[in-house]
């Protein structure tokens, strides 16, 4: 299959970074057409759907373009070869996916419809991959419960359904930045242990499966240790054995949250796994997205991804993992 065009979903304000990043990346893609949560480029020669496997962080979703459509009906005629199909539109100041039940498996054939008006439709094509998110518009649809502390639940566990990320009971993560809890509320709920820095007051629905020391992990259900310290204070003592995830929600630059995972990464050589939100001030600070996956690179993390979710603001989700976890290689 070829296009002359493909699209990319993202949320609305990304655009002209997504178009930054696509330039710094040398993809030879041009702009053609742009709406808000929407853009699309063509290239000297045609798109295939392998040209799609463009790790673009600011793109929640790639697809190859087959056009624009005056009704859903005709959109639909365009993709009837797709296995599965996906519905978004642009609503509410916000690109969003429609509720899809199907389940998706690796190098399937997806269509997507995208609504932009009601006279404007765009049907889109993509094999499903490691590393890309099985809801539509790449919008998982998650609603955060009412006790969670904060919204660092939904930045999770939209995480953890775009990256199909490998967490178990098994695991522990020791969580920078936790306060006031909603990631730990988060791993809790399923069924994870984690160790959280952070000076400040936990959450009452949180400290229900607090521990007072960290010798003291029940055997039989989830714990939560909390380490009130800066992240600089904390030792190796505070993380105790077994940390296999570092994860940081700090509210600090991308340097500083990227030099504290390295010295927990060194405190922990069991860490298997990082995912840091990365908060920006300007989102063409993409810019210094090489920066940012040399750093994880250079802590022996071979698998690498950078996104915004569709949950994030001026945010990016990094992601690293270790060989033993690795599924996909992705360049930066």
């Amino acid at each position: 299959m070829e296009s002359e065009f493909i699209f990319a979903l993202c949320n609305p304000g990304a655009e002209n970074a997504l178009k930054l990043e696509a330039e710094s990346m040398a993809l030879g893609w041009r702009l053609s057409y742009q709406r808000r949560g929407f853009v699309t480029f063509k290239a000297d020669g045609p798109f295939t759907l392998e040209a799609l496997d463009a790790p673009l962080a600011c793109a929640r979703r790639l697809c190859l373009s087959l056009g624009r459509a005056p009704t859903r009906d005709e959109a639909l005629r365009r993709i009837e070869a797709a296995a599965v199909i996906h519905h978004a539109r642009y609503f509410e100041r916000k690109m969003q996916g429609l509720p899809c039940a199907a389940c998706l498996r690796i190098g399937q054939l997806v269509g997507t419809v995208v609504e932009l008006g009601p006279t404007e439709f765009w049907a889109g094509l993509h094999r499903h991959a490691p590393f890309l998110s099985p809801d539509p518009a790449g919008d998982s649809g998650v609603v955060m419960p009412l006790e969670s502390p904060s919204r660092a639940w939904l930045k999770l566990e939209e995480a953890v359904r775009f990256f199909a990320l490998p967490l178990t009971p098994a695991d522990i993560v020791v969580e920078l930045g936790c306060a006031p809890g909603g990631v730990v509320l988060a791993l809790l709920q399923r069924g994870i242990s984690s160790v959280g820095v952070d000076p400040a007051k936990m959450a009452e629905v949180v400290l229900a499966s607090a521990i007072a020391n960290r010798s003291d992990t029940p055997p039989d259900k989830p714990w939560f240790f909390h380490c009130r310290k800066p992240a600089a204070l904390a030792s190796k003592r505070d993380l105790g054995p077994g940390v296999s995830w570092f994860m940081s929600d700090m509210n600090q630059s991308p340097e500083v949250v990227l030099k504290e995972c390295a010295r927990f990464c060194k405190m922990a050589p069991g860490i298997r796994g990082v995912l840091i939100t990365l908060k920006l001030t300007d989102l063409l600070q993409i810019s210094d997205k090489a920066r940012w996956i040399a750093a994880l690179t250079d802590m022996g993390f071979p698998t690498i991804r950078l996104q915004q979710l569709s949950v994030h603001h001026k945010e990016f989700a990094l992601l690293g993992m270790r060989s033993g976890d690795v599924r996909i290689a992705v360049r930066p």
